[in-house]
């Protein structure tokens, strides 16, 4: 379902009017987010859910994309998240999710779900650059 998230990222991004690199950042962004959420939060577990929700707004002309991703795992500790442009991590494989998340989206928060599992908010306003 994966290919099917980023088609709808892409859909819900030309809705908005993003330019196409926006589009194609908020997609990668999306990608990592539901990457991360079936890797490490329900830790490959098949019959873990990771729920996907795209909200625009204003509805009549909308100018926002907000996208949360839910998983079902234990959750973790943002801050102890490793700095992927420090030395010892340059040239590690992985890392750098969150770290594209942060910089292709306007704002990201990271927190425990309501319920239950680890929760991504990311929002990508019109007219914003990208990094």
């Amino acid at each position: 379902m994966l290919d099917f998230v980023q088609v709808v990222s892409d859909e819900m991004g030309r809705m908005i009017e993003f330019d196409d690199d926006s589009t194609h950042w908020v997609s990668v962004a999306v990608r990592e987010s539901v990457i991360n959420a079936i890797k490490h939060g329900n830790q490959e577990v098949e019959e873990k859910r990771v729920t996907v929700e795209f909200t625009v707004a204003p509805a009549d002309e909308p100018t926002r994309l907000t996208v949360r991703v839910v998983d079902q795992g234990e959750g973790f500790d943002p801050v102890e998240v490793a700095d992927p442009l420090a030395p010892e991590n340059l040239l590690k494989s992985s890392g750098r999710g969150i770290f594209f998340m942060r910089n292709f989206m306007d704002d990201l928060r990271l927190q425990r779900a309501p319920e239950g599992g680890m929760e991504v908010v990311m929002v990508k306003c019109l007219g914003t650059a990208n990094s």
